[in-house]
């Protein structure tokens, strides 16, 4: 579990280094207001692709299970089903992206000084959604087949590009905020060739790739769909929510929207890459396991990733809160912007490891058949609770701090019910019965 979660968290690293990047080459050579519009990129993109990213790599539970019981007719057939859908949900976002940008923004309350550069920054970007998501469905497929070492290759020469194009064009040539969503694209863009031509080249061992059989089959469609589309309706309902809570924090302005978007990139270094890693390889595990029938191996593998993933989230958060005015000085050393990011951050951090906790038992449902639940209760919790306390706090307090707060009471909830579910429900034989119900 940890060799496997490894190269997952350095993925996971590399790929947080594009926006990181972006925000740091923005804040130091272009000003606040730039700031804050690439800042606050991190959500918009989230909430945009949050259900293609959840469904495809709900998609790889099916092609883990036909992997670990050596079902390689299937296996080649959801590998190419997986594909045909990255293409088409690819070319969507680029439509959507670039067309309903500037209406997404105003919905979100982005204040008028920035809303000009968020709009250049924005649709710039989505004009590479296809070289994105095609890359995030490669690496589901390899990572779900066991291989997460060649994704993170990809992104080591891809990362290292997007910080050299960032710092020639914005920071030697002056071109402005289009010019750092252009170094992404074109960087992300590497990484998809990359994974793509691994896929279809002869060194490919463990599935046969070819573009002949890029297809949509019905039965492997409603499969990946059942598997898929609770996780890509979980990962909307936590990109509706944050997307939310920005829309408030915009009402601050400028420095609230700076501090945010600082906090959340430090933040994810400090506990989201930990809980992301650990808990993407809990759920390949389990599916693969439980596909083998190896019960006891699948138990032994959640208690081990959850339990690493909550004490490497609060160790490196505690970091953070003590060094919390420094590291956001590195993104904009304006005193409005530290004072609410040192806010946000000795609010959030502490319990950073109930959000690992949530998201690695919503990991083994996802992964033994049960998505609905995972989906269901951060629906309730993480979307309804959250954003009903998010509105009475900013319209009816008035009272920033109890926004930031919504956050790590969202977690207790949510913990509190994963844990009682994952007692009660019969998790283990979840594959089993879904595929007799079939």
């Amino acid at each position: 579990m940890f060799l496997f979660s490894v190269p997952i968290f350095l993925s996971q690293l590399l790929q947080q280094l594009y926006n990181t990047a972006d925000s740091l080459i923005a804040g130091r050579f272009l000003g606040t207001l730039d700031l804050a519009a690439v800042s606050s990129s991190g959500n918009l993109i989230y909430l945009m692709t949050a259900f293609i990213d959840g469904t495809a790599l709900g998609a790889g539970v099916a092609i883990s299970k036909y992997f670990g019981a050596h079902d390689e007719n299937r296996l080649s057939k959801a590998v190419h089903n997986n594909l045909a859908f990255g293409l088409i949900a690819g070319a969507v976002l680029t439509v959507v992206g670039v067309f309903f940008t500037p209406t997404i923004l105003r919905w979100m309350n982005t204040p008028e000084d920035v809303l000009p550069r968020a709009v250049q920054y924005f649709r710039w970007y989505f004009m590479g959604s296809l070289p994105v998501v095609l890359y995030n469905v490669g690496r589901g497929i390899l990572t779900a087949v066991g291989d997460s070492r060649r994704p993170l290759y990809y992104l080591m020469l891809s990362s290292g590009l997007n910080i050299l194009l960032d710092l020639v064009l914005v920071g030697l040539f002056r071109f402005g905020i289009s010019a750092i969503a252009v170094a992404t694209v074109v960087s992300q863009s590497i990484s998809m060739l990359l994974c793509m031509g691994h896929l279809f080249s002869r060194k490919n061992q463990t599935v046969e790739v070819r573009i002949s059989q890029i297809r949509l089959h019905r039965e492997l469609t409603g499969e990946m769909l059942a598997y898929g589309i609770p996780g890509g309706i979980q990962n909307s309902v936590i990109g509706i929510s944050n997307s939310i809570i920005q829309s408030q924090i915009n009402l601050w302005g400028s420095s609230a929207m700076a501090a945010f978007g600082a906090h959340n990139k430090i933040f994810s270094y400090a506990s989201t890459l930990q809980t992301f890693s650990f808990t993407s390889a809990i759920m390949t595990f389990t599916s693969q396991n439980l596909g083998a029938k190896q019960y006891q191996r699948a138990k032994e593998g959640i208690r081990f990733g959850i339990w690493a993933a909550m004490g490497l989230s609060a160790f490196a958060s505690a970091i953070y809160c003590i060094f919390a005015p420094e590291m956001l000085s590195w993104f904009d050393s304006n005193p409005d912007v530290i004072r609410y990011g040192v806010m946000l951050a000795r609010t959030v951090a502490p319990f950073s490891f109930l959000c690992a906790f949530s998201y690695g038992i919503a990991a083994v449902f996802r992964g033994s058949g049960h998505p609905n639940v995972s989906m269901l209760t951060m629906l309730i919790i993480w979307c309804g609770m959250r954003t009903a306390f998010v509105f009475y706090a900013s319209q009816v307090l008035r009272n920033i701090h109890l926004v930031f707060a919504s956050h790590p009471i969202s977690w207790a909830v949510s913990s509190l019910v994963f844990a009682y579910l994952y007692l009660r429900i019969d998790w283990i034989h979840g594959l089993e019965n879904r595929t007799e119900g079939n």
